[in-house]
């Protein structure tokens, strides 16, 4: 499957250039946040399935949310660690096509899934009556069938492209993870075709999806403005909580895949809250306001 003319054989991550006292306490901070990434997301998981209450679609999508959360944070965050305290800062070329194509199964699978949330919410608000005939558990399992085939299919295609290009001299990915913007740009070809695809692949599956959820949800909105109080406040503060999770995560990609594979200081700014802390953020957003969702978890 790799590319058997490349000379490269392992990159350089340039990650965090700061001094060593530095690295320690950036260490702590994302051991905190990746133990913390673990602990919420698998509790939720764990409460969703033990707690019959919840088996609706709504919590059926979380609790996918979650695992997608476990695993995107743990196909860079744990390298990440390991190298802030490492001074070769090493990844071979097998392990890194291995992390660009988990990443980007798990992060495209999220965009869809986040899409599919905000449909199911605009059923459940919109049309209470029909929602568990529209939404019944044939559909969600189709719909979750699809979304993850279509971020497999996505990471394929993505990966495939990468790892056709040669790979001769430059050796220096200035990120602390492999990803195909910064891997291409160390090519010893023409990446202007490449990039093109990926703008508008990465780039175009983004904004289409940002700006579906964006109308999901405005739709959501208008609707909300004819209901009872408590029950609008109630839509509201899961609305809310679900657009805050897109702007963090849709925000990210768009602002890395929707233009050329340059470098700009604030890129690995983004990369952090892309792969550590937005997986933080899911169940701490998803959880802190929702009553159903406390409820269980004191149960459990």
């Amino acid at each position: 499957l790799l590319n058997q003319t490349s000379l490269v054989t392992y990159f350089r991550l340039r990650g965090f250039s700061v001094n060593q006292k530095a690295q320690i306490a950036m260490f702590s901070m994302f051991l905190i946040f990746y133990v913390l990434t673990l602990i919420g997301n698998i509790l939720i998981i764990i409460t969703i399935i033990y707690d019959h209450r919840l088996h609706i679609p709504m919590y059926f999508f979380l609790s996918n949310l979650s695992f997608i959360d476990v695993c995107h944070s743990t196909v860079t965050v744990p390298k990440m660690l390991r190298d802030t305290l490492s001074k070769e800062k090493l990844i071979s070329f097998d392990a890194c096509v291995t992390q660009m194509f988990f990443l980007h199964l798990s992060a495209c699978t999220e965009i869809f899934l986040l899409t599919v949330m905000a449909y199911d919410r605009y059923v459940a608000i919109c049309k209470p009556l029909q929602y568990m005939i529209v939404m019944n558990w044939k559909v969600c399992m189709l719909l979750a069938v699809a979304l993850w085939t279509g971020g497999t299919i996505h990471s394929i295609a993505l990966t495939s492209l990468t790892i056709k290009l040669p790979y001769c001299g430059p050796d220096e990915i200035d990120n602390f993870f492999c990803d195909v913007p910064q891997v291409i740009k160390l090519a010893c070809s023409d990446t202007h075709v490449i990039e093109i695809l990926i703008v508008s692949n990465s780039g175009l599956i983004s904004v289409v999806c940002f700006v579906v959820l964006v109308v999901s949800y405005a739709v959501i909105l208008v609707s909300l403005r004819q209901q009872i109080s408590k029950g609008r406040r109630k839509a509201l503060s899961t609305c809310a909580a679900h657009l805050a999770v897109v702007t963090l995560f849709l925000g990210h990609c768009i602002f890395i895949y929707s233009r050329p594979s340059t470098s700009l200081p604030e890129d690995k700014v983004v990369s952090v809250f892309f792969t550590a802390v937005t997986p933080l953020l899911n169940p701490i957003i998803y959880t802190l306001r929702n009553e159903e969702m406390k409820s269980a978890f004191n149960k459990l």
